[in-house]
């Protein structure tokens, strides 16, 4: 999938490309609806309700199997056996689903939280529709189930993954009743400067990238308009980050292959911004941090055909049945060249990266999946032990 590749890879657009590339590929995924979902409801079962009856209607499904595949995209509610009274409200990222949080969501509600995941608008229906929304539909639609949640539960958390990172981290900077925030990719600062042009170029192209749409958990292809909204987003955090001193618990979980986002500069925010002991780094790479308040786990994993970790794969387990060791989803547009991406489609054996990685000898899918999701949920898990609250 080549979602934010020409966008927010150091490999992707200059706005000289962008406006040569306007051809457009007419098909009924890249259509938009009338209107987007609302999601103003005065509650969490109501907004349950009326987002799927609105998927049902407007989304292009993929599968045969139309409510297997709704069930996988639609917003949910994980409710533990045995509450600790805190909630934790987690956002998925561009072009993805609330599916991105599945297992990280059930690892919370085990632990006793009250979990929610939500839909930014314009998401999981059909990839068309991302050409409709603003910047203040995505950080209003946080907004709001923040305070639904904060009725239904003592405190919260927030967690968000890439763009969902950005929206969840402006509200938590100025919302001090949060308890702390759970990062994943978080794309504070994206790798290319590039970006910056999306809006402008949006008005003279409507696609930054068409990929055909095979995969039912998240979209292959990207509205110039939705990766201006991102950035957006990028914007507003950064702005907030200048003057901040966040003494809040943070978990935030990189690699260090991710070429989406500026590791780099997440990491020298969370040195100088977020100061709480307890707050903490999950590294997968290669390279120590000076960060002391931080665990690195080796990602050159040969034994399991792993040559890096990738910005998608940390939200997974090894055991998801879609996107896990033995998974049904193979991910071959990994920023190759097409005769490698043929090779992966007709099933030879791959090696596992993020986008953009090659290696001599070597075809890569991209990695979907934590080899360390439970060494990660345990750190996460001491993380928001610290409830400062």
């Amino acid at each position: 999938m080549n979602i934010k590749t020409r966008v927010l890879t150091a490999s992707g657009l200059t706005l000289i490309t962008l406006l040569g590339c306007s051809a457009d590929i007419q098909a009924p995924e890249y259509e938009s609806a009338d209107s987007l979902p609302h999601y103003t409801q005065s509650s969490f079962a109501e907004y349950l309700a009326s987002t799927r009856e609105w998927l049902e209607q407007n989304r292009l499904f993929i599968t045969a199997d139309k409510q297997s595949e709704l069930s996988l995209v639609i917003p949910k509610e994980y409710r533990p056996d045995e509450p600790n009274g805190q909630g934790v409200l987690l956002v998925h990222g561009l072009g993805d689903s609330p599916y991105s949080f599945a297992d990280v969501a059930t690892h919370l509600a085990e632990q006793g939280y009250l979990v929610r995941t939500i839909l930014l608008p314009g998401h999981a229906s059909k990839v068309g529709d991302l050409q409709l929304p603003t910047l203040e539909d995505w950080q209003g639609v946080v907004h709001h189930h923040i305070q639904l949640l904060k009725q239904d539960t003592d405190s919260i958390w927030v967690g968000g993954y890439s763009t969902g990172a950005n929206l969840v981290a402006s509200e938590a900077l100025k919302d001090r009743s949060i308890n702390g925030m759970l990062l994943f990719s978080p794309a504070l600062l994206p790798n290319s400067s590039a970006v910056k042009f999306a809006e402008l170029a949006s008005y003279f192209i409507t696609w930054a990238d068409q990929d055909p749409e095979d995969n039912p958990l998240r979209y292959n292809s990207l509205p110039m308009s939705a990766a201006a909204v991102y950035y957006q987003t990028s914007v507003q955090v950064r702005k907030q980050l200048e003057d901040a001193h966040y003494d809040k618990p943070v978990f935030m979980l990189m690699s260090e292959g991710d070429k989406v986002i500026s590791t780099q500069f997440a990491i020298e925010t969370f040195s100088t911004k977020m100061s709480h002991p307890h707050s903490h780094i999950v590294w997968q790479g290669e390279q120590e941090l000076r960060e002391k308040r931080s665990t690195r786990f080796s990602m050159q994993l040969p034994e399991y055909q792993i040559s890096n970790g990738s910005h998608m794969g940390l939200l997974f387990s090894p055991d998801n049945p879609h996107y896990g060791v033995k998974g049904t989803y193979i991910i071959c547009s990994n920023g190759q060249d097409e005769e490698a991406q043929q090779r992966c489609s007709n099933g030879e054996n791959v090696w596992y990266s993020a986008w953009g990685y090659r290696e001599e000898g070597k075809v890569h899918a991209r990695l979907t999946y934590n080899p360390y999701f439970d060494q990660s949920m345990e750190i996460l898990d001491r993380t928001m032990s610290a409830n400062a609250g």
